[in-house]
């Protein structure tokens, strides 16, 4: 006979409870031990929510909206009650479409596509109602259905990116979720209900709006809206640029790959970039005062293959560039900084010997000649067996590396000799309307591929590090974006498809009792929706072939 009755260990504690209890009901009965609300829960190592029930003893570890699992499972709930806010404030028939797009400020940047006009009064009335649900509580139920049935049913409700997006998955199941009669599809889980959704603002923001949420740092509170606008702009080009190819979705994107027109896609994309690059190289060439090119980006932004292929374009206009890297100034190994965990500290900008770069540009500037530095990574030391170098009048530098934009870096320099460049892979394709890729999650995949490749690193090592490199980013890249003097978007939009094949069987080498088993099944989940691309359908010159080979830039 089954038990009644289970033991439940969270942390040093031990309770019973009925077979049957929900964990929202154990999780009810810990929260005031936790400083921010409690949305899933760890069973036994196995992500569960909230409105499962108990059926066996076990060990139980509470996610709140302060992890990073909680944190994008708050936003992703939100998503829903904001789309569901919206048909019930707008009539059906004067919206066709909400797409949540990418991430401005804190928050999440949305259109409204249809006949209703988008003004103040709109997004008010969107928010009182949002607020309504959040009073009544009101559920967000789950239910799983057969792959057919949720073609079916997204078609019913007109929405053609997730009837297509299901036509081209294995899995036999979709999980439905739904607020009274709205029903939506989400990549990932939920919270139980509204209630737990007390914490957004609502801003007009360009065509659309945004919707401003928490930071996972403070979850209670929505922070003042702050657009970047100048990385907005590059975003909103990049989703043009899909758009103009009909593909908004990874379902367009899959259609286009079933019916042979890959190849194109890739041709077309690489045009587009390269186009870009010319661009920025005719704007470096049209101020002749300009003799240093500086390159920033996060992770895995391509920066280095970026600055060989602007230097090729930058030749087309007759100059001389000289592609090198920051990381040769570094200071000598025991002089560098150590974090918290006293451990070498190489992405603060005190790793950087600013003294002597400043001096050696300074001295470039004066006509003299200077030998640059090669960091041998090995020694921890600076070395001096290059040719001097002295610039000609047709001579620039390129310079790359994460502290590239700030002002620090290069205080001695006059503005009108330095050109600033903000790389990154901002994602333009959604899986969905409703479901935006993140543009972490492509880096991420970027560089679990690149890490393997090149220093024999294993996914779960990179998963490790990843929050690591993405405090880094926050503090030392991110804040001096603005500081560009043009932003590059390295993303290609067929770029997860090839990626697919080279890191599943990454992710697939994670052990289940690994921690970082929970991101790695995450991601072959979202693998899963794309059709795959070969790539040999890839250039050599291509930005993605820093990440899976067979460049020609020898990276």
């Amino acid at each position: 006979m089954d038990k009644k009755i289970y033991s439940v260990q969270i942390g040093s504690e031990v309770r019973e409870y009925e077979k049957g209890t929900t964990y929202q009901k154990i999780a009810q009965d810990f929260q005031e031990s936790y400083e921010n609300d409690i949305v899933l829960v760890f069973v036994d190592g196995k992500l569960q929510e909230l409105h499962k029930k108990l059926h066996k003893d076990c060990t139980i570890r509470f996610v709140t909206t302060g992890d990073e699992i909680g944190h994008q499972t708050y936003k992703r709930s939100m998503s829903l009650m904001l789309v569901k806010a919206i048909y019930d404030v707008a009539h059906h028939t004067e919206v066709d479409k909400v797409r949540i797009h990418y991430s401005v400020s804190r928050g999440y940047y949305c259109t409204i596509e249809g006949k209703i006009e988008l003004n103040q009064e709109l997004l008010d009335r969107v928010t009182a109602r949002m607020n309504e649900m959040i009073e009544a509580d009101m559920p967000i139920c789950k239910r799983t259905v057969n792959t057919d049935e949720a073609i079916a049913l997204f078609g019913r409700h007109g929405m053609r990116d997730k009837e297509k997006l299901f036509m081209y998955r294995r899995v036999s199941k979709v999980n439905i979720y739904s607020m009274n009669e709205f029903e939506d599809y989400y990549y990932g889980y939920m919270v139980p209900s509204a209630g737990y959704l007390k914490y957004f603002k609502l801003y007009l923001y360009e065509e659309g709006f945004v919707i401003q949420m928490p930071a996972k740092s403070a979850p209670k509170t929505v922070p003042e809206f702050q657009p970047y606008h100048k990385l907005f702009s590059v975003l909103r080009e990049s989703t043009k640029w899909g758009d103009m190819q009909g593909i908004e979705t990874v379902g367009a994107l899959n259609e286009k790959i079933t019916k042979g027109e890959a190849r194109e896609v890739v041709l077309v994309q690489e045009a587009m970039q390269e186009k870009r690059i010319a661009e920025i190289a005719g704007m470096i060439a049209a101020k002749p005062d300009i003799k240093f090119v500086l390159i920033a980006g996060p992770s895995s932004s391509g920066k280095t293959t970026f600055s060989h292929r602007l230097s090729i374009q930058l030749r087309a206009n007759g100059m001389a560039p000289h592609p090198i890297a920051v990381d040769n100034y570094f200071v000598e190994r025991e002089d560098t900084p150590r974090d918290e965990d006293g451990n070498y500290d190489f992405e603060c900008l005190g790793a950087v010997d600013i003294g002597l770069f400043n001096r050696q540009m300074q001295e470039l500037l004066e006509g003299r000649e200077v030998v640059i530095p090669t960091f041998n990574f090995l020694t921890g030391s600076k070395e001096y067996n290059g040719k001097p170098k002295k610039l000609g009048e047709n001579d620039v530098l390129v310079f790359e590396g994460i502290h590239c934009l700030n002002p620090k870096l290069t205080e001695s320099l006059a503005d009108e000799n330095k050109f600033k460049i903000y790389i990154s892979a901002l994602t333009q394709l959604n899986v969905d309307e409703h479901n935006r890729i993140p543009t972490t999650d492509g880096r991420l995949l970027r560089r679990i591929v690149r890490d393997a490749r090149t220093r024999g690193s294993s996914a779960r090592r990179t998963i490790g590090m990843w929050p690591s490199v993405r405090r880094g980013e926050e503090e030392n890249i991110f804040p001096y974006q603005e500081e560009a003097d043009v932003m590059f978007n390295s993303a290609l939009i067929y770029e997860l498809a090839v990626l697919k094949p080279y890191v599943e069987s990454l992710l697939f080498g994670i052990e289940r009792d690994c921690p970082e088993y929970v991101e790695a099944k995450r991601l072959l989940k979202f693998l899963d929706y794309f059709v795959g691309i070969g790539s040999e359908n890839i250039p050599m010159n291509s930005l993605l072939r820093e990440f899976v080979g067979g460049g020609c830039f020898n990276l």
